[in-house]
């Protein structure tokens, strides 16, 4: 699957995407409840100030004692301690609120973080798994902005977003229980008002689906740019290709912005006409609050407080249109995490998988077709056997198929019809895992991973003593260039090894596949990029490698060839001759022998 093809198809089924984040959730409910606990008060508490404007104005501000029964004794409080305690309250109830607010968001950053984990974990293990396949036809860039961005707006935001709806919903209800009491007649009117000035919210949510699926297509293409400009900087200064990197760069910058451009200019009018509609509200409620207050039906106390709350009441109603419009972006991530979690390798166990113990006659090609393009062959009825401890050269002209035919045995890739077998069964009947555990390879632009020369090594067979690790060191001629780092074997490596020279890094994954000490060797042109000096101490560590081994080695190097129990001469996917050396040669206009005249004969001359 191309990830840039995104649709977000299920952004919009919002019971389904909960039900998938759920179990994220589920962790962590209490402290997710305990969190709306504090939420609820949190939000009730913004009705507390317009609640107390009205005994301010009625009986400070007209100077009247409030005069109350209770068991039927009268008590009376004098306007001067109202004068008191009112402000005092207020500020208590201000700080009371701030101790809420910060457990509030303590409470909410703590779950969001913990659920983005662990998104991000099981997306991790599941991207690791993914055949090369996948890795070929997506650019890092988007892998990158969908396996890491998206989980992080997908879960980090439902927690809080809730919580900021909880938050708005109870501070809401807290305004408008103020209202009813202050007016219920005017509670109508204001609710309705605001009710009103809700609904552009749910126009726009198609638009921010489309914005954010470009926006996710772009930020994949810019980090992409990014990491090709960092891995082939060499490259881009010897072309003079910065210009080249630049304009892509600014062009995808451009888009973005055109994009979020074309969003705000769709959603801008949303909030000036909430802002009319709620005017509008207002204007009518003073003017029917005035006849309330003339009529004596209403005091100027409980009409400031009404006011007050309403006033109030736009705020928690605007975070709410601006949190649902976020969300309905954390749900169009949702849909585009949850695609991923739907994504299955496509090479996979059988049900009935077999472990594979060891190589002990022969592996057979039979019938081999496959293609990576559907309807472009590159490899065609290829049949092929070869024995235990027999090291197979595979030589042939630049695309013929080489890197494929080998890059099938460990199944990187599956065939497209008939059969690779390992002693007469199937590799698709055999584990994954203990098919690769009995291969080792070593490719001609080994990967080293960030860390030290001992873990690289390790990574071969991470159970081995410091007596096989030696061996393997000694075996891959790599005890000078040890010797002579400060740090010796725990000398860190920078990004992809390349604080070493092309050879010390080719005798470090020799290595790391000699202590992996597996039954089948494939070398993909292991010394294809190396000096002759460098080569020369490589090919000795390959030969340590290879010692009874079943090998097949994709040469272009005539020692290697030579040395080869058999050469077969793969052209255009197919196998058009398979031999030693002389019987090679003596085939009249062969292609082995005219690759020999083009390619090698030069090489056995110098030597």
């Amino acid at each position: 699957m191309k990830l840039s093809n995104t649709t977000a198809q299920n952004s919009f089924k919002y019971g389904w995407l909960l039900s998938r984040i759920f179990p994220y959730i589920k962790p962590y409910m209490l402290r997710i409840i305990c969190g709306f606990l504090v939420a609820i008060p949190l939000g009730l508490l913004d009705g507390v100030t317009a609640f107390a404007l009205k005994p301010y104005m009625d009986y400070v501000v007209g100077k009247q004692d409030w005069i109350f029964h209770i068991l039927g004794h009268e008590f009376t409080l004098s306007w001067q301690i109202f004068a008191f305690i009112i402000p005092f309250g207020v500020i208590l109830f201000a700080g009371f609120q701030g101790v809420l607010r910060y457990l509030n968001d303590y409470i909410s950053a703590w779950t969001s973080q913990r659920i983005t984990n662990d998104v991000k974990m099981d997306l991790f293990h599941r991207l690791i798994y993914m055949d090369p396949q996948f890795f070929d036809e997506n650019p890092s860039g988007i892998i990158i902005s969908r396996y890491m961005n998206d989980p992080q707006t997908a879960s980090a935001g439902i927690v809080d977003q809730i919580k900021t709806i909880t938050t708005s919903i109870f501070g809401a209800l807290g305004l408008i229980a103020v209202m009813l009491y202050s007016s219920w007649k005017l509670a109508l009117i204001g609710v309705l008002v605001l009710g009103v000035a809700f609904v552009p919210v749910a126009l726009i949510r198609k638009r921010i689906k489309e914005t954010s699926n470009k926006n996710m297509v772009i930020g994949g293409n810019i980090t992409t740019n990014i990491n090709e400009t960092y891995s082939g900087n060499k490259v881009m200064a010897a072309y003079e290709l910065q210009s080249r990197q630049e304009n892509y760069f600014r062009d995808q910058i451009w888009k973005s912005f055109n994009i979020n451009m074309a969003l705000t200019k769709r959603a801008a009018w949303m909030s000036p006409l909430m802002y009319l509609i709620a005017s509008c509200g207002i204007a009518v409620v003073l003017g029917y609050g005035t006849h309330l207050i003339t009529s004596g039906q209403m005091t100027a106390g409980a009409f400031a407080s009404f006011v007050t709350s309403l006033l109030l009441l736009y705020k928690p109603v605007k975070t709410l249109g601006n949190t649902l419009t976020g969300i309905q972006t954390i749900f169009v991530a949702m849909g585009r995490v949850f695609e991923l979690f739907d994504l299955k390798p496509s090479i996979t166990n059988k049900k009935d998988a077999i472990e594979m113990k060891d190589l002990n006659s022969r592996i057979e090609f039979k019938n081999v077709c496959f293609e990576y393009i559907p309807g472009h062959p590159v490899l065609r009825n290829l049949n092929l056997s070869v024995n235990k401890n027999e090291t197979l050269a595979i030589v042939g002209n630049s695309g013929g198929g080489k890197s494929t035919l080998v890059n099938l045995i460990p199944r990187f890739y599956d065939i497209k019809s008939g059969s690779i077998t390992f002693d007469g069964v199937d590799i698709r009947d055999l584990t994954i895992n203990s098919l690769r555990h009995n291969i080792a390879m070593v490719f001609q632009d080994n990967f080293l991973f960030t860390g030290t020369i001992r873990e690289n090594i390790m990574m071969g067979n991470p159970n081995a003593t410091e007596e096989e690790l030696e061996l393997a060191i000694e075996s891959a001629h790599l005890q000078e260039m040890i010797a002579e780092l400060p740090d010796g074997l725990e000398t860190l490596l920078g990004e992809r090894g390349l604080t070493l020279s092309g050879g010390q890094r080719q005798r470090v994954a020799i290595a790391r596949a000699m202590i992996k000490n597996t039954p089948i060797v494939i070398l993909d042109e292991a010394t294809s990029a190396l000096d002759n000096k460098s080569e020369a101490i490589v090919q000795k560590a390959l030969d340590n490698l290879i010692k009874n081994k079943t090998v097949f080695v994709i040469a272009h190097r005539l020692s290697t060839i030579k040395n080869a129990d058999r050469i077969a001469v793969i052209t255009e996917g197919e196998l058009v001759e398979l031999g030693n050396h002389e019987q090679l040669m003596s085939i009249e206009n062969g292609q082995y022998r005219a690759l020999y005249e083009m390619q090698f004969r030069k090489q056995e001359a110098l030597v």
